[in-house]
């Protein structure tokens, strides 16, 4: 029996999906663009481009069991938290960093799901969060010195 029902670890761990998480970045990039800031936006369009270049050697290399399947390799570190992360804090630093709680939020919510939902080690969540931080970096960067006059 799961502790949380298993609709809402679902629905959690789904924040991580490409489909749900590259949607909410694209909106925040073009949001970015029409104002000007097309350097943030291309930072985060990049965050998220080496999203998959960070994590996938480091599972092939750890090869790393699944919780719930001792069989299968490539848990370490959680591809879904890492998309989760990068695409709403750089969402979140595109529109307003008034939107970072949230975004922060929805990154908890999404590895908490993983793990209770047994894809992921609590480990695997967390080398995803440190993984991502330097990624994060640039889209901080960009949006901190090239804004337009005026805004």
């Amino acid at each position: 029996m799961d502790s949380v029902p298993r609709g809402l670890s679902e629905a959690a761990s789904g924040l991580g999906n490409m489909s749900v998480a590259l949607p909410v970045l694209a909106c925040a990039m073009a949001y970015a663009v029409r104002r000007g800031r097309r350097a943030a936006a291309l930072c985060a369009g990049l965050a998220m481009a080496l999203v998959p270049l960070l994590v996938v050697p480091l599972k092939l290399w750890t090869a790393r069991p699944g919780p719930l399947e001792p069989w299968a390799q490539g848990y370490y570190p959680s591809g879904h938290t890492a998309t989760a992360m990068v695409a709403y804090v750089g969402a979140a630093l595109l529109v307003s960093r008034r939107l970072l709680p949230l975004a922060v939020l929805l990154t908890a919510v999404t590895a908490t799901g993983l793990v209770l939902r047994g894809f992921h080690w609590p480990l695997d969540v967390l080398a995803s969060v440190a993984l991502c931080l330097p990624l994060l970096r640039w889209p901080v960067v960009a949006a901190r010195y090239r804004r337009p006059p005026g805004t």
